[in-house]
C-alpha cells in the first residue's frame, strides 16, 4: 500500500443541519488535538472493495493499533443477533411505561382547550378534596417554547400565558389512573381568550394575530433545541438566518443568474409530521429524602439528569436516571419535558412515585413535530449541468418553538459558487416543533434533489450523470455516493428508465432517484467502563440508552473483539446514570461516540489483564493474546487456556479500565459545547419505483433500492435494519403523514392513530439495502452513524419518481389523493 501523508485540515468541511433541534452557533475554530503522547501510525483508508490505501493519522500512544476490513475480525463486523431479542418478543423488557413501583400514584394533566389565553385563575380545592388524590400541582414556568426576549412586553402574570390549544396547565396525582382523571376534571381554569392564528401564511401576514407580543429567544437546552439568537423578529416572523450552521452566502447570487443559460424556479410545500412512536414520552419520578430518581422514556439519559437538577435546583448526584428499554425516539425525546416537570413536583410533594405518561392526543399534540415549510427556490446553471447559482427562502412554523429551518443541503451537497440562503421561522399557535430524525434536512432536500432532477431535464442530461458532474466535493461522503449510484443503478436497473409519462392507462409506473446528505458527529462528553471480575466475566457500562438501534449489542460486539470473546459473553449496562456518561441519541452519533471509547478502554483492560496473566502462563505479556475464547501464549500453544480458567488463576477480584471519547485523529472542523463535527461525513442513495393511479389520485411505493454509508458497520444486521425503518418512515411521510388543526379553535383533528395515518404493513414497499464498508482512519473504530441519511433522500426519491410516471411534478406532500389530483390538473 501506498504510504499517504496526514491531510489533517485540508478536507472541506460539512456543517450541521438548520433546524430544529440541534441548533448551535455557528462554527468555532476547531479545538487544539488532545494533549498526550502519540504516534504516526498508518491506518487503511478507503472503500473496502474498492482499493485500500494507508493514510498516516496521529494515535495517542494508549489506543489500539488500527482494525482491519470486517472480513478479518471474529466480533466487530458481523451480523449479531440483538442481545435483548427474547426479552422484547416475550415481554420482559421493561419500557417505562411498564414501570410499577411500591405505592405509585397516578398522575393526568389539565390542558388548554383554548389555542390563546391569559390564565385568570386557577381553582384546585375540588381537587384536592376528590378521593384517592395525594397532590396537586399548576404550572408556573413552561419548557419546550420560545421565550420573549424582553418579558416586559407582555403583561406580568402568575401563570404561563397558554400559546396553544393542549398546552399544559396543572396535574393531579392519585391512587388510581380513573381518580386522578376524575380529579383533573374538577380543576376550574378561567381564561381570557385572545386572538389566535394557526395557519403559517395567515401568521405571517402584517395584521395576524401575535403568537408572542415582542421578539423572542430560544437557547439550546440540555436536550439540544432551540434557535439562533439574535434575530430580527417582526410579527410572527423571526429572520432571516442567512447563516445556517454557520454557512453563510458566497458569491454573487445574481451574477450567477446572469451567467447561466437554464434557471430552474418553484416553490416547494412540506407538511407538519408528529411524532408517534410506539411508547409514547413518559417518567416515573420518585423523591426521596436521599434524592430523586426518574425512568424516563427518553433519548439522552443526560438531559434528563441535568434538566431536573436544573429546574429543581439540585445536584447531579442526586439525581438518578434509569432508562432500560425506549420505545422509540425520533429526535423529540430530550430532557425532562412539561409532563417530567409535572411529574416530579406532584413526586415531591406526595413523597411517592408518581407516572406520568402521555396519552395519544397529548403525544400528538404536545410530544413534537417536525416542522412545515414553505421553499421558493430558484437555481440557475450551464448547459453542461455546472451550477451558476443557487437561491433559497424557506419559511417554516415550529408553532410556539423556533427552529424550522430546510437544512444544510442547498449550501453544502452540491458545487455552486454563488449561494444565498435565507430561512425564516414563522409562530403559529400551535404545539412545539421538536427534532425529527435528520431535522430540516429532510424538507431540504425534498426541493434541492426535485429540482436538480428537473435541470437534468431542462438539459438532457441523465439525472445520476448530472449528480456525478456536480458532486464533487472531494471528500469521503461525496466519494462514498459515486460508488453508492454506480452500485444502486446497476442493482435497481436504472438503464430501463422511461422518458416522464411513457405509460399509456391510468396506471403509471416511474422510477426516481435522491441523494442523502448527512453530518458525522461525535459526542465529546462520552466515556465507557470496562471490567474483568476474577471470575472472567466481562462487562460494559455506559449510561447511553438503547432506543431500539442494538446499542446493547454493538457495545458487546466492540468490547467481545478486544478479548477474543463472543458478543453474548459480554454484559453490556447501558441505561443508568450512574454509569459512565454515555451520548445521546440523536444526530446519529451514539455508534460514532460510544465504540472507540468502548474499544480503547477494552484494550487497556485487556492488557491489564495480559500482564496478570504473564505471571501465570510464565511468559512476556506483549506474547498473550485473546482469540475464541481463549488465552493464548504466541508460539507456545500449550500454554492455551480458556478465557475463565486463565483468568481465575491470575487470581485477583476486578480489573477496571474506562476511557472518553477522544477527538477524531485528524481533529475536527468545529466543536460546540459538547459536539464535535468531523470534516468527514454520512450519506447514501435512494432509488424508488411507484405506481400512480392517475383517476383516483392514489400513490403506491413498490420499491425502494438503499445504498448507503456510515463508516465501518459494527453489525451489518442492525445497519440494515436502521434503512429499513428510515425508508418506510420516509414513506409514511411522504404520502400520508400530516397534522391537521381546525382554524377556528386550533385544536388538532387527527390526534389519535386512526386518523393520523401513517404507513402500514400492506404499503411498506420491497427494500433493498447495501452498504459500503468505509475507513476514513478518524478513531478506533472508524464507526460512524446511518439513522438520518436512512430517512432523508425518500420522498425526494418518490417524487422524482412520481415525475417519471406522470410527467408532472408535485412540489407539496403528503402525496395524498387531493395533492396529486391537484398536481396532475397543473
Amino acid at each position: 500500500m501506498q504510504d499517504v501523508k496526514d491531510t489533517t485540515g485540508t478536507q472541506s468541511s460539512h456543517k450541521p443541519a438548520s433546524g430544529q433541534q440541534e441548533q448551535t452557533p455557528g462554527p468555532q475554530k476547531p479545538p487544539a488535538p488532545n494533549p498526550g503522547p502519540a504516534r504516526q501510525q498508518a491506518v487503511p483508508y478507503g472503500i473496502v472493495g474498492q482499493g485500500l490505501k494507508e493514510v498516516t493519522r496521529r494515535v495517542p500512544l494508549d489506543e489500539p493499533p488500527p482494525l482491519p476490513e470486517n472480513a478479518k475480525l471474529k466480533s466487530i463486523g458481523k451480523p449479531v443477533t440483538r442481545l435483548d431479542a427474547v426479552e422484547k418478543v416475550t415481554g420482559k423488557a421493561r419500557y417505562t411505561f411498564d414501570v410499577q413501583l411500591p405505592g405509585m400514584l397516578w398522575a393526568k394533566w389539565v390542558a388548554s382547550p383554548l389555542p390563546h389565553a391569559r390564565i385568570k385563575s386557577v381553582d384546585t380545592s375540588a381537587a384536592e378534596r376528590a378521593p384517592g388524590v395525594r397532590a396537586v400541582h399548576v404550572l408556573e414556568r413552561l419548557l419546550s417554547t420560545a421565550k420573549l426576549r424582553d418579558p416586559k412586553a407582555e403583561q406580568s402574570q402568575r401563570y404561563p400565558t397558554i400559546r396553544y390549544a393542549g398546552q399544559p396547565i396543572a396535574a393531579v396525582a392519585a391512587d388510581t389512573p380513573r381518580a386522578a382523571e376524575a380529579a383533573a376534571k374538577l380543576i376550574r381554569v378561567e381564561y381570557e381568550p385572545l386572538p389566535h392564528v394557526t395557519e403559517i401564511e395567515a401568521a405571517m401576514k402584517e395584521n395576524a394575530p401575535r403568537v408572542f407580543p415582542g421578539p423572542t429567544e430560544q437557547p439550546a437546552t440540555a436536550g439540544g433545541g432551540g434557535a439562533p439568537p439574535g434575530l430580527p423578529q417582526k410579527g410572527n416572523v423571526r429572520g432571516p438566518d442567512t447563516k445556517p450552521r454557520g454557512m453563510g452566502p458566497r458569491g454573487d447570487v445574481e451574477q450567477g443568474f446572469r451567467e447561466s443559460d437554464v434557471i430552474i424556479e418553484a416553490e416547494f410545500r412540506t407538511q407538519v409530521q408528529t411524532h408517534v412512536p410506539m411508547e409514547p414520552h413518559g417518567l416515573v419520578a420518585d423523591w426521596r429524602d436521599e434524592g430523586l430518581t426518574l425512568y424516563a422514556s427518553t433519548q439522552y439519559v443526560g438531559s434528563v439528569r441535568d434538566e431536573a437538577a436544573e429546574n429543581f435546583d439540585l445536584p447531579k448526584n442526586k439525581v438518578r436516571v434509569i432508562c432500560d428499554f425506549t420505545g422509540g425516539g425520533f429526535g423529540a425525546k430530550y430532557g425532562i419535558g412539561n409532563y417530567g416537570l409535572l411529574a416530579i413536583h406532584l413526586s415531591r410533594k406526595a413523597r411517592l412515585p408518581v407516572r406520568m405518561m402521555l396519552d395519544r392526543r397529548e403525544e400528538h399534540v404536545s410530544g413534537g413535530n417536525r416542522p412545515n415549510s414553505i421553499q421558493r427556490l430558484k437555481l440557475g446553471a450551464k448547459r453542461d449541468g455546472s451550477l451558476t447559482a443557487l437561491q433559497l427562502q424557506a419559511h417554516g412554523s415550529g408553532g410556539v418553538a423556533g427552529g424550522a429551518g430546510v437544512g444544510f443541503a442547498h449550501s453544502t451537497l452540491y458545487a455552486c459558487p454563488n449561494v444565498r440562503v435565507e430561512q425564516y421561522d414563522v409562530f403559529t399557535n400551535a404545539g412545539p416543533c421538536a427534532a425529527f430524525r435528520a431535522p430540516g434536512q429532510v424538507q431540504g432536500i425534498f426541493s434541492l434533489e426535485q429540482a436538480i432532477d428537473e435541470l437534468a431535464e431542462r438539459i438532457g442530461m441523465d439525472p445520476l450523470a448530472l449528480r456525478s458532474k456536480i458532486d464533487v466535493s472531494g471528500t469521503d461522503d461525496s466519494l462514498a455516493r459515486a460508488q453508492e449510484r454506480r452500485i444502486g443503478a446497476e442493482r435497481f436497473g436504472w438503464n430501463k428508465r422511461r422518458p416522464a409519462g411513457s405509460d399509456k392507462g391510468p396506471i403509471k409506473r416511474g422510477i426516481g432517484f435522491a441523494q442523502s446528505q448527512w453530518l458525522y458527529l461525535v459526542h465529546l462528553n462520552t466515556a465507557c467502563e470496562v471490567r474483568v471480575s476474577g471470575d472472567g466475566s466481562v462487562e460494559a457500562f455506559s449510561s447511553t440508552q438503547d432506543i431500539g438501534t442494538g446499542t446493547r449489542t454493538v457495545l458487546a460486539q466492540v468490547v467481545a473483539e478486544e478479548f477474543g470473546l463472543r458478543p453474548e459473553d459480554i454484559g453490556a449496562r447501558v441505561g443508568d446514570s450512574r454509569y459512565p456518561m454515555g451520548p445521546a441519541s440523536g444526530g446519529s452519533r451514539v455508534t460514532s461516540s460510544l465504540t472507540p471509547a468502548a474499544r480503547n478502554a477494552a484494550y487497556r483492560c485487556a492488557r491489564e489483564l495480559a500482564n496478570r496473566l504473564a505471571r501465570v502462563l510464565e511468559a512476556n505479556a506483549e506474547d498473550i493474546a485473546f482469540a475464541d475464547g481463549k488465552v493464548v501464549v504466541k508460539g507456545q500453544a500449550s500454554k492455551t487456556l480458556p478465557f475463565r480458567e486463565a483468568v481465575k488463576k491470575a487470581g485477583f477480584e476486578e480489573i477496571s479500565q474506562r476511557a472518553e471519547r477522544r477527538d477524531d485523529y485528524e481533529g475536527f472542523a468545529a466543536s460546540m459545547r459538547d459536539m464535535g463535527i468531523s470534516k468527514h461525513g454520512i450519506g447514501g442513495v435512494q432509488f424508488a419505483e411507484v405506481a400512480v393511479d392517475t383517476e383516483t389520485g392514489i400513490v403506491k411505493v413498490e420499491r425502494v433500492v438503499a445504498v448507503h454509508d456510515c463508516g465501518r458497520p459494527i453489525n451489518p444486521k442492525l445497519t440494515e435494519s436502521q434503512i429499513y425503518g428510515g425508508v418506510i418512515q420516509g414513506v409514511s411521510y411522504a404520502l400520508y403523514e400530516e397534522r391537521h388543526l381546525d382554524s377556528a379553535s386550533g385544536l388538532q383533528l387527527n390526534a389519535n392513530v386512526d386518523q393520523y395515518k401513517i404507513v402500514g404493513s400492506r404499503e411498506v414497499p420491497q427494500i433493498e439495502v447495501h452498504l459500503l464498508e468505509q475507513l476514513g482512519g478518524q478513531s478506533s473504530t472508524d464507526a460512524r452513524g446511518v439513522a438520518e441519511p436512512a430517512n432523508v433522500a425518500t420522498a425526494a426519491a418518490v417524487a422524482n419518481a412520481f415525475y417519471n410516471a406522470t410527467g408532472k411534478r408535485i412540489r407539496t406532500l403528503p402525496m395524498t389523493p387531493a395533492n396529486v389530483l391537484a398536481a396532475l390538473r397543473a
